[in-house]
């Protein structure tokens, strides 16, 4: 039985407010992602693995997904940006920050903060983290945001700019753009190796060439009975290319690619972040362990064996007053440079090793940026203290084995490490052994009476070792040890610097301390172009019944360092043993007549003041049916540069708020001492946003002398300030406006100076920065 009643076919059409996205839109897409996921995995000589593809492959699919869904829901460009800026903070903890995400998924306020940190800051420190990368932890965000950012932008340009005019040639080009930049980012912050470059180089190239030519606008132009014809001319023509490309690109990646040295990449170019030359030389305050915390506890360390030594710092470069830690401007391979460091420290080459493990510092009255460590770092992991959450903090000198934790060490803080040693050689090891040939830092101003001493210890000796013991053995024999100690027989001035170490040898008896004869026995090596440098750290007595040692200052002490081939850097003390220094052997001045002059006033320093002058180096389809359409060049100039502001600006004019409420609160307190305190403290924070170290328990005096040492080029009075601060703050009277609006006013002058003082880079990181002291009473 027939029925004349047909069923009507039942298409699926979008909603009112929703539109298509076309077969062609789609594989326009699904093109331009797949390059796109090319660049993602670019990034894998820097992380050393896979684990960044969760962050790279979900910023891809959410920067993609938010640009389709806002096209088919016809969202218009600012309620574009905004749902993408939202969704890039929901997702955001689950893909790319999970350690600090609530449940591993869920927004923290320390995930969102890590997200906003590493968008802005995360560029910087990939290329100066050491490869393979672990932290910090807001890492990852830097893959995760370029992948979204791309895909977003590419997505957005597929639906709506080429899809309204499919017949424009260049704008398929222009489309092209986002992953263009986002593989050449991969090689750029990547490392000399880069991954997999031939095949990802070719497997681009093809893509790209074969959608060019397919998505050529042309087809239009040709008569019906060419189509077949067009068709095939464009098979045979994506055959020549995809053979073209294996061919000439596989044979031009193994003939022409650059050779390891020769590739250009970022963290080869920029110097790391840290400079030591920020903070003082610490061996220009070794008579502050002898003389003042001589038995305080400054640290216990577990997991020490006999004859082991702590290595705090070490010092290369010598300037004529002081030996310092080498700045990044001269760092040299036999010096090397301090940069963040990830999961893993990078292992040290240059040693005959002996391998330590469950080595544990538990930190006391020890506060200091200097980390206490034993032999060159393999692993180092923060258990306890404030430290613990300030991991990122840590930076790492690999050729010299000098760890810094910039945020600082304090009582509480305790780590526990890894690390290799140099195994201890005898003379006979070294018999035969020649120096290194490694590039030292240059030293300047070394005594000619330390040439001429090295000359005269070093006697008929011929070789490195010979000679090197020979002036070991003069200082240790011939030298006395005294820290310049009331208690000690005879004085003995602090300071190691060219006019100390002139001193130490011009004396009838040489006397001195650790700092004196370690800088004389290093300099004298180098005199001989032997590449030395000076360490100072601390040499607790460690017996076998003993687990837990404690450090004290009386435990300071400083050695050399020389670089022998095929060995490593080995340990050489110079410094004597013998304290009793015989009081006959010691000249007494002559008397010899003088004419009667007017003597200038007695100087108030004893002699325990006498130190060698300190100086610090510084060194974005047409519809019809709306009343007003953008033009598409709007949405693609607009959507290109409208996110990146978004992101910059908004956190510059929230912190910009913050900094003038607070600044307002402390200028409009109640009473007047708390103005004049709020103005003492502003200046101390946004001078601490600006990047200067501001010491931690020290009173406003010292604080206002530290900071005037870090502008001696740019002459400011603090000390005022700090005078008017403590005098407004502890006499009780109060203070009258015009004496507070005054106080303010110089502070705020201060502040300018500083403003003036440092490079622009600081000036600009300076905006994002909100510090909030407590205020000090």
């Amino acid at each position: 039985m027939s029925d004349d009643t047909t069923t009507p076919t039942t298409t699926r059409t979008p909603g009112p407010g929703t539109r298509p996205v076309t077969p062609r839109t789609w594989a326009d897409i699904a093109v331009l992602l797949g390059l796109a996921l090319l660049g993602v995995v670019g990034f894998e000589p820097s992380f050393g693995g896979y684990g960044f593809l969760l962050a790279g492959l979900g910023g891809l699919a959410l920067g993609a997904a938010t640009g389709i869904l806002a096209y088919v829901f016809r969202l218009g460009v600012l309620l574009t940006v905004l749902a993408a800026i939202v969704g890039y903070f929901l997702f955001g903890s689950a893909l790319a920050v999970q350690g600090q995400a609530l449940l591993g998924f869920a927004p923290s306020l320390q995930s969102l903060a890590s997200l906003a940190v590493g968008t802005v800051y995360g560029w910087a420190d990939i290329v100066t983290l050491r490869t393979p990368i672990g932290a910090p932890e807001y890492i990852a965000v830097v893959p995760y945001f370029a992948a979204w950012i791309v895909a977003l932008v590419t997505t957005s340009l597929a639906t709506r700019w080429i899809a309204a005019k499919p017949r424009t040639a260049w704008r398929f080009g222009a489309a092209l753009v986002g992953p263009v930049v986002l593989y050449l980012a991969g090689i750029l912050i990547g490392t000399d190796e880069p991954y997999q470059a031939g095949v990802r180089g070719v497997v681009f190239a093809i893509l790209a060439l074969v959608w060019l030519g397919w998505r050529r606008p042309n087809a239009a132009t040709v008569a019906p009975g060419g189509v077949n014809r067009l068709r095939n001319s464009k098979i045979a023509g994506t055959a020549i290319i995809v053979a073209g490309a294996v061919l000439l690109g596989g044979g031009a990646g193994f003939w022409l690619a650059p050779a390891k040295d020769q590739r250009f990449v970022l963290r080869e170019e920029i110097e790391p972040p840290f400079d030591p030359l920020q903070y003082p030389s610490p061996l220009s305050g070794f008579r502050h362990y002898t003389k003042q915390v001589t038995d305080e506890q400054l640290f216990t360390v577990s997991g020490l064996r006999q004859g082991d030594v702590i290595r705090l710092a070490t010092l290369d470069s010598f300037t004529g007053k002081l030996w310092t830690v080498t700045g990044p401007q001269t760092a040299t391979n036999g010096s090397g440079s301090f940069a963040l460091v990830g999961r893993e420290i990078p292992a040290q080459t240059f040693v005959t090793p002996e391998v330590r493990s469950d080595v544990t510092v538990t930190i006391g009255a020890y506060d200091d940026v200097w980390l206490p460590s034993v032999g060159y770092l393999t692993d180092l992991e923060f258990t306890e203290g404030d430290a613990a959450s300030e991991s990122d903090n840590l930076r790492y000198n690999n050729s010299t084995g000098t760890a810094v934790l910039t945020s600082g060490l304090h009582e509480g803080d305790s780590y526990r490490l890894s690390a290799v040693e140099q195994r201890v050689l005898t003379p006979a090891d070294l018999e035969e052994a020649t120096t290194a040939a490694v590039d030292m830092p240059p030293v300047t101003g070394i005594p000619d009476l330390a040439t001429s001493k090295a000359q005269e210890f070093a006697g008929s000796t011929t070789t490195p070792a010979t000679q090197l013991q020979a002036m070991q053995l003069a200082l240790t024999e011939n030298g006395f040890l005294s820290h310049g100690r009331a208690s000690d027989s005879v004085p003995s001035r602090a300071g190691h610097g060219a006019d100390r170490i002139t001193e130490l040898f011009e004396r009838v008896q040489m006397i001195g301390d650790q700092e004196q004869y370690a800088s004389a026995f290093a300099l004298m090596a180098r005199s001989f172009g032997y590449p030395s440098r000076v360490v100072m750290g601390f040499a607790p007595e460690v017996t076998g019944d003993e687990t837990d040692i404690t450090v004290t200052g009386d435990d300071v002490t400083a050695w050399v360092e020389v670089a022998f081939d095929d060995v490593g850097w080995v340990a050489f003390n110079p410094t004597p043993d013998e304290t009793d220094i015989p009081q006959a052997q010691v000249p007494k001045p002559q008397s010899e007549p003088q004419p009667q002059v007017r003597q200038p006033p007695r100087s108030e320093n004893d002699d325990d003041d006498l130190l060698t002058p300190v100086e610090l180096e510084e060194n974005d389809e047409d519809d019809n049916g709306d009343p007003f359409v953008l033009p598409a060049w709007v949405w693609a100039i607009g959507l290109s540069l409208l996110i990146p502001a978004i992101i910059i600006f908004v956190p510059l004019v929230i912190v910009a708020r913050l900094k003038a409420r607070r600044a307002r609160k402390r200028r409009e307190a109640e009473r007047g001492p708390d103005q004049v305190a709020g103005a003492w403290q502003e200046m101390l924070d946004q001078y601490s946003e600006l990047g200067f170290d501001i010491p931690k328990n020290s009173t406003r005096l010292m604080i206002a002398d530290r900071l005037e040492t870090q502008l001696i080029e740019h002459p400011v009075r603090l000390r005022s300030l700090a005078e008017a601060a403590d005098e407004a703050v502890f006499d009780g009277h109060d203070v009258d406006p015009e004496r507070s609006e005054k106080v303010w006013t110089e502070a705020l002058a201060a502040i300018v100076v500083a403003r003036e003082a440092v490079t622009r880079a600081r000036r600009i990181r300076s905006l994002y920065r909100l510090r909030l002291h407590r205020r000090k009473k």
